[in-house]
């Protein structure tokens, strides 16, 4: 028997066999279940960061987080690009029972994105402030925490790399509870050095009235400190998930770069690429595009500190909806490796139907308490507050068009529809938003508006954009797949 010929083990073939038998609603609300923690906590420890530099109350310390946002995209892209890459292969190659595969799978998608990341340090800490720069800092005092922010994050990015990698293909094999683990155990460790870093004795933190007995004082720097231990906490957690249980090991003797394992990484990692690679440009291009149009430093640090509140606050809302998206790609991904069409189209609408619904409830609830949930984390001054509640309430308005377009794009990505998936991820920071951004303020001032008001209004915008463009490319996708399934039944 060849190596790629033989049997699962009991516990994979186990697997196997629950992955494509169970009901496909039981198998997605018991994969989503700790993928939507993982997503939240995660977002809730990004929120808290900002949370508790604002409580420094000043704007561009507020935005300097903001414009490091971009960085942290870089980062994701890579990481989702090879974590997503190899998770796709893997969960396939489980479908088609081929361990072999998966293993080297694993391994290259794992070692290539730690390496990358060691490539990105070393470039970031060599250029630092010319970076900041490039990534919108905009105002001497912005540049400054910029910097000091950056420093840390880059330190960690390595780590930070492995454990997008390592948290994607233990979920993509069906075992997210060690992915929520090693996720949710970092987000705690941030919540807790948070403070005791960013703060020094004496000074509010900004929760009912608490005030350090102790702290570091170390501002904004040491909210990246607090992200840069965490996420080396993480590493550690996952990577102990990764070697127990039924889970494919990562293995250096299994790292193999060739170019079969590095174009699986590519049809299955692209699309996460292209979305995060944008998101870091378009961020990217907000805040240049803040630095155009508006004049005043102090409104200019007022905008992006409300721009980096809102992205917070709509990032947190969103990863619910990732997380259930999550736990529907095992499912979709295992299959469609084993045929069964049938079960990759139920479990699609039942995310459709069951996200809108939830993506609607939060939406309305947000628009009603916009003040008050951005007041937390949105700057200080008068001016990003309003900016901050206008901007919140615009996005909300085509917040549940996301369900269609984020559940669209991960079945594409799953069942390897590279190109389709790519071009769909590419719409709403991409195709929408970068144009908009740099022409919409602009065009708005001509016809008599503030350009603050294209600046607030452009990611709303972009959301319905992309929306439309996922319409056609998600239904036509959707047709062949019941072709394949009409067709399979005929020949039984």
């Amino acid at each position: 028997m060849s190596e790629q010929a033989r049997p699962l083990a009991d516990g994979k073939e186990e697997k196997v066999i629950r992955m494509t038998t169970q009901p496909v609603e039981k198998l997605i609300r018991r994969l989503a279940i700790p993928t939507i923690i993982s997503m939240l906590v995660t977002s809730f420890y990004n929120l808290v960061d900002t949370f508790f530099v604002r409580q420094l109350q000043q704007d561009s310390m507020v935005a300097a987080v903001g414009v490091v946002l971009p960085l942290m995209n870089i980062i994701q892209a890579i990481g989702f690009y090879h974590g997503h890459g190899s998770g796709n292969f893997i969960s396939r190659a489980f479908g088609r029972r081929d361990l072999a595969q998966a293993e080297k799978m694993a391994a290259t998608g794992f070692f290539s994105a730690v390496l990358l990341g060691l490539l990105l340090a070393v470039f970031g800490l060599l250029f630092r402030v010319p970076f900041a720069r490039l990534l919108g800092a905009k105002t001497q005092a912005t540049l400054g925490y910029t910097v000091a922010y950056m420093r840390f994050i880059l330190l960690a990015t390595p780590f930070m790399m492995g454990s997008i990698v390592m948290n994607n293909q233990l979920r993509m094999q069906g075992n997210a509870f060690f992915s929520m683990l090693g996720l949710a155990s970092g987000a705690v460790l941030n919540l807790i050095l948070d403070p005791i870093l960013i703060f020094r004795a004496g000074e509010s933190i900004g929760v009912a009235g608490v005030r350090m007995s102790f702290g570091a004082g170390m501002g904004v720097a040491g909210a990246a400190l607090a992200t840069g231990i965490s996420q080396v906490f993480s590493f550690c957690i996952l990577l102990i998930g990764l070697s127990r249980s039924d889970n494919v090991k990562i293995r250096l003797k299994n790292f193999t770069p060739t170019l079969y394992y590095f174009k699986g990484i590519f049809k299955g990692g692209l699309p996460s690429l292209a979305r995060q690679g944008m998101a870091s440009i378009a961020t990217t291009c907000l805040n240049h595009s803040i630095g155009l149009y508006l004049t005043d430093p102090l409104l200019i640090d007022a905008a992006q500190a409300a721009m980096t509140g809102v992205n917070r606050i709509m990032m947190f809302l969103s990863s619910a909806l990732i997380g259930f998206g999550q736990g529907f790609q095992p499912v979709c991904g295992f299959n469609y490796g084993a045929r069964r069409y049938d079960r990759v189209l139920r479990a699609f609408w039942y995310c459709v139907k069951v996200a809108a619904v939830v993506l609607l409830c939060l939406a309305g609830l947000g628009f009603i308490f916009a003040k008050p949930i951005t007041n937390l984390v949105a700057g200080a001054s008068d001016e990003a507050l309003q900016i901050a509640a206008f901007t919140f309430r615009a996005q909300l308005v085509a917040f549940p068009l996301s369900a269609w377009v984020v559940l669209c794009n991960m079945m594409l990505q799953n069942i390897g529809v590279t190109g389709k998936a790519t071009l769909l991820a590419l719409a709403r920071q991409g195709l929408a938003f970068i144009p908009l951004v740099l022409l919409l303020p602009g065009l708005l001032q001509l016809l008599g508006f503030t350009p603050l008001l294209g600046i607030e209004l452009v990611q709303a915008m972009s959301d319905l954009l992309a929306f439309l463009i996922a319409i056609p490319i998600g239904l036509s996708e959707i047709r062949k797949l019941e072709q394949a399934r009409d067709q399979k039944l005929e020949m039984m």
